[in-house]
């Protein structure tokens, strides 16, 4: 059975899905929320968590008008918890366990291999669907983590404070548009310390935004789907505040830093689908039509810490970092800094 692209998040990571699967479960209308939202959890969440990451590789602040530019990656790790699912049927109207194991995989677990039917009872009869859970492709991605590259630039102003933009080029074809753009801003607290301003110590207040959103049009791919305006969208603001701190010496500089992160994200699927079904009793065929049957909002927070290592080439550096949080997430990076 063709395999259909639903919506490509941070343009690289694909939730790919089998496009007879996926009418058939909108047949269970609000319940195909709830298991979409179950499957997707970790991407949404993950995404949230790794881009609050690879602000900064020091406390130290650029002198007016000194900058750098740099590229990074962020990989937030998904914890084993977040891998699978329990199905429960009783949080569910119309979908019940066929067959196999109610404990599924979401997209960054593994395969899946249990069957969930579709049964809503209407005029004596039964609407009635199977299917399975798309594989997951988290054994398919490094560390088993959600990505995210990233290209950021920070420039020195008055009063020992940067502002920061990261982005990633804007992307608009027939199929797919998409953006990211984000701000940060760091201020140097060393310097109301006294003589403390001397030594090779510094601290710093950051805190930064990050927007990303993406449309992915249907109705310019070979979905299966019958209807009109049908579009994938996903929406996520995430931010971050942290207090740094960092030992910068001519070689290499240490730093760590902790902080709060907090985000929400939207995963929609608008406009009208066509869907066709079998009644159980006398098997006459049925067309029904659902306008944007997908809504879901996710969200995620909590405290975090980081401790990093940056190496000292002259104007190059070369910089990576762990930060634990509920995600945790590796970054790791290089700039061309210019004091």
């Amino acid at each position: 059975m063709k395999k259909t692209p639903l919506l490509l998040l941070l343009f690289l990571l694909s939730f790919s899905v089998k496009s007879q699967d996926l009418e058939l479960l909108l047949l269970a209308k609000d319940d195909s929320n709830l298991l979409i939202r179950n499957y997707m959890t970790p991407v949404m969440e993950g995404m949230l968590y790794s881009l609050n990451d690879g602000w900064y590789h020091t406390a130290k602040t650029h002198k007016k008008l000194g900058f750098d530019i740099t590229l990074s990656a962020n990989a937030a790790i998904v914890p084993n918890s977040s891998k699978t699912f329990q199905f429960n049927a009783n949080d569910y109207q119309y979908l019940t366990l066929e067959s196999g194991d109610s404990k599924m995989q979401t997209v960054m677990g593994e395969n899946n291999k249990s069957v969930i039917a579709v049964r809503i009872p209407e005029a004596g009869d039964y609407k009635v669907a199977q299917f399975s859970l798309p594989d997951g492709i988290g054994n398919d991605l490094p560390l088993n983590a959600v990505p995210s590259p990233m290209i950021q630039a920070s420039v020195g102003i008055p009063f020992s404070t940067n502002i920061s933009i990261r982005y990633l080029p804007k992307i608009n074809t027939d199929d797919v548009e998409g953006n990211l753009i984000g701000f940060g801003i760091k201020h140097n607290l060393t310097q109301y310390f006294g003589p403390i301003d001397k030594l090779p110590i510094n601290v710093a207040l950051f805190a930064g935004f990050t927007s990303m959103d993406a449309t992915y049009n249907l109705g310019n791919v070979s979905t299966g789907f019958t209807g009109s305006n049908q579009e994938a969208t996903f929406k996520l603001n995430a931010y971050t505040i942290q207090t740094v701190a960092s030992l910068d010496f001519p070689i290499i500089s240490l730093y760590g830093a902790v902080g709060y992160d907090t985000g929400t994200s939207t995963l929609k699927l608008n406009g009208t689908y066509e869907l066709t079904y079998t009644y159980e009793g006398n098997n006459n065929t049925v067309t029904e039509s659902v306008t944007d049957p997908i809504n879901m909002d996710f969200n995620a927070n909590g405290v975090r810490g980081t401790l990093g290592a940056r190496l000292n080439i002259g104007f190059f550096k070369i910089f990576g970092d762990y930060t634990i949080k509920e995600y945790n997430t590796v970054t790791a990076g290089i700039a061309f800094s210019f004091r």
